[in-house]
């Protein structure tokens, strides 16, 4: 059951990042087609990134209990896919509400 700790937790951490976007309809529930149009990209840079980490033999996955083993490509787990998202995501929502905050207090 390990094995599906690192994936339960960071589905646990975007499903936090999920309800707080909801509350307060900061990317996603405020402007959906370009917020996911821009988690998409940016975590398809990344798993690009990765490639091209893997493949210079500089990223690799090693002794790792809380995997699941499931793999996306050689050494890319896919835990891999769902931090990416979380990082993405998580960066996306605190872009939004900074923006947000700054406009707000800009005088009229």
């Amino acid at each position: 059951m390990t094995s599906f700790a690192y994936l339960g937790a960071l589905l646990v951490s975007i499903a936090g990042l999920v309800l707080l976007d909801r509350r307060y309809r900061v990317a996603v529930f405020d402007r959906p087609r370009p917020a996911l149009l821009t988690v998409a990209i940016a975590v398809a840079f990344f798993l690009a990134w990765d490639a091209v980490g893997v493949g210079l033999g500089i990223f690799f996955i090693g002794d790792a209990p809380y995997l699941t083993g499931v793999l996306l490509a050689p050494e890319v787990p896919l835990e891999e896919l769902f931090f990416l998202v979380l990082l993405v995501y998580q960066t996306l929502l605190l872009w939004r509400w900074l923006h947000r905050s700054h406009r707000a207090q800009e005088p009229a």
